[in-house]
């Protein structure tokens, strides 16, 4: 039996399958992007990258997260 994703990652497959592009290469775009707060960088991923609200927002907090370590 697996264990299933929590929390953001739940969404990473659908992103995978919808976008075409690994959750990795998503999270150094938002890495290298000049936007550093939450929803200025939600807000660009769906302008710029066509990402939907909860996708964006998945993707934001679960990177936001891993690189304060939590």
């Amino acid at each position: 039996m697996t264990e299933q994703a929590k929390g953001p990652a739940s969404y990473f497959p659908a992103i995978e399958a919808k976008y075409g592009r690994p959750v990795a290469e998503w999270k150094e775009l938002i890495r290298s992007s000049p936007l550093t707060r939450h929803m200025e960088l939600v807000g660009w991923l769906k302008t710029e990258h066509g990402l939907g609200h909860g996708h964006a927002n998945a993707l934001v907090a679960h990177t936001l997260a891993e690189d304060k370590g939590a």
